[in-house]
């Protein structure tokens, strides 16, 4: 793991080992619950509440109300997880590779469809 986390072999690639594991548990366990109708529902009805119930972090929290995914993996969010909440919000994984790509999503769309064509 350190031999990845020295070379980044992908640019822009945040490396999930278990440093970060540990850092994004409470966030992921949260996110896992909204494999169950009843916990969206919930966190849709008091996001805050929902969250005090996981303990995640302040930092988590502010990330979670502004919808940045981004910053969800910094702070050792899983994608996996991840899908789960930003599903909810009505984000896609071409909304989440925008914004990795730091392009709109139009321009997002566009770069994978030239790409498709070459």
């Amino acid at each position: 793991m350190t031999q990845l986390r020295k070379s980044n072999p992908i640019p822009g690639t945040m490396i999930f080992d278990g440093d970060m594991a540990m850092k994004g548990y409470a966030l992921n366990k949260m996110c896992f619950s909204f494999n169950s109708a009843e916990n969206r529902n919930a966190f849709k009805a008091n996001e805050d509440g929902y969250c005090d119930k996981y303990e995640i972090t302040d930092a988590q929290r502010a990330a979670v109300k502004a919808r940045d995914v981004l910053e969800l993996l910094k702070l050792g969010g899983n994608i996996y997880y991840l899908a789960k909440l930003t599903g909810m919000f009505g984000l896609n994984m071409q909304d989440i590779g925008a914004q990795q790509s730091g392009v709109s999503l139009d321009d997002f769309k566009a770069k994978l469809l030239a790409a498709g064509e070459q």
